[in-house]
C-alpha cells in the first residue's frame, strides 16, 4: 500500500502581497509609477514644504505602511472590477487630470491623480481589494494639498470666530482691545489672525494622526473610530483660541517682535502637542463607555 501524506497535496493560499507580484501588476505599477510622480514631485516641491502641508511626508509613510500591512497576510479573492464602471472613472479622472496639469491647478490634478489610480487598480484587482484598504487609501488624500476654495470656505468662518471670542474674553477682562473681522487692535499694536493661527493646519494634521491613531487602536470599533476621528476638530479650534490668546497677550506685554517671532513657532508646537495629548485623553475617557456600547451592539 502506497501511503502519502495528504497535506502534501493541499493548496494553502498565499499571502495576498505575494499573490500581487505578477508581470501584469508590475506593468500597472510602472504605468501608475508615471501617472504618479511628476505630480507628487510638485506637491513636495509646493506643498510638503509650506506649514499647512508639512504634515505630508509623514501621512505618506505610515499610511503605505498602513497599505502593506493590509496586504501582506489577508487572503482575499481579486477579480477584476466592472470593466464599464472602471473605465468611466478612469476617463474622467484623467480628464480632469490632464485639464488641471495644463491649466497649472495643482490641487486639482493631484487629487484627479489619486481618483486615477484608485481607478486603475478598481479595474485591474476589482472591488474586494479596494474594500481591503479603504481606510490606507481615505488617509493617504490628507498627503494632497486641498483646493484653494475650500482652504477659503473653511478657514474663514473658524478666523472670524476665533478673533471674535478673544476679543470678547479679554474685553470683559477690562483689556484695551477691538477687532473689525480678522485684524484686531490691542493697545498700539494690531494683529492679523492669518490662517494658521485660525486652526486649518491643526485641524488637518490632527484628523490625519486622529486617523492613523484610531485606526491603530479602534479598527475593528466603527463607534469609537467615528468618535475619536471627529472630536479632532473642536479639540483644534479650541487649542488654537487659547494660542490666539497667548499671542494677543505677550504682544500686548513683551511687543511685537517677540510674539512674531520663535515664540510664535513655539506657541504653534506647543498648542498643538496639547490638542494631540487631549485627544489621547478624550480616547482614554471614552474608552469604558465605547465599549459597553459596542458590547450592546454585538
Amino acid at each position: 500500500m502506497n501511503f502519502e501524506n495528504s497535506s502534501s497535496h493541499r493548496r494553502v493560499a498565499a499571502p495576498l502581497s505575494r499573490r500581487l507580484v505578477t508581470p501584469a501588476n508590475i506593468v500597472l505599477g510602472v504605468g501608475l509609477a508615471l501617472l504618479v510622480i511628476p505630480t507628487m514631485f510638485q506637491v513636495a516641491r509646493d506643498s510638503w514644504s509650506t506649514e499647512q502641508g508639512g504634515h505630508g511626508p509623514l501621512v505618506l509613510a505610515t499610511g503605505l505602511w498602513a497599505v502593506w500591512r493590509e496586504l501582506k497576510s489577508k487572503i482575499v479573492e481579486t477579480r477584476p472590477g466592472n470593466l464599464i464602471l472602471g473605465l468611466l472613472m478612469l476617463s474622467v479622472s484623467l480628464g480632469v487630470f490632464v485639464t488641471a496639469r495644463i491649466t497649472g491647478i495643482l490641487e486639482v490634478e493631484a487629487f484627479a491623480m489619486y481618483a486615477a489610480l484608485i481607478s486603475a487598480v478598481y479595474i485591474v484587482q476589482g472591488p474586494a481589494l479596494i474594500r481591503l484598504i479603504w481606510f490606507p487609501l481615505v488617509y493617504l488624500a490628507f498627503t494632497l494639498p486641498p483646493p484653494d476654495t475650500v482652504v477659503a470656505a473653511v478657514t474663514q468662518p473658524i478666523k472670524i470666530a476665533i478673533s471674535s471670542w478673544a476679543v470678547t474674553l479679554l474685553h470683559s477682562l477690562g483689556y484695551p482691545i477691538a477687532s473689525s473681522g480678522v485684524t484686531i487692535q490691542m493697545g498700539q499694536y494690531q494683529l492679523l489672525v492669518a490662517a494658521a493661527c485660525a486652526g486649518l493646519n491643526s485641524i488637518v494634521t490632527l484628523t490625519a494622526l486622529c486617523l492613523f491613531y484610531v485606526y491603530l487602536r479602534h479598527r475593528s470599533n466603527p463607534v469609537a473610530f467615528l468618535v475619536i476621528a471627529v472630536a479632532a476638530i473642536p479639540v483644534a479650534i479650541v487649542s488654537n483660541f487659547i494660542r490666539v490668546l497667548v499671542l494677543i497677550l505677550m504682544t500686548y506685554y513683551l511687543g511685537d517682535a517677540v510674539a512674531q517671532g520663535f515664540m510664535h513657532d513655539f506657541a504653534g508646537l506647543l498648542m498643538f502637542s496639547v490638542a494631540l495629548a487631549t485627544i489621547f485623553l478624550v480616547d482614554k475617557l471614552a474608552e469604558p463607555i465605547l465599549s459597553r456600547k459596542r458590547q450592546v451592539l454585538a
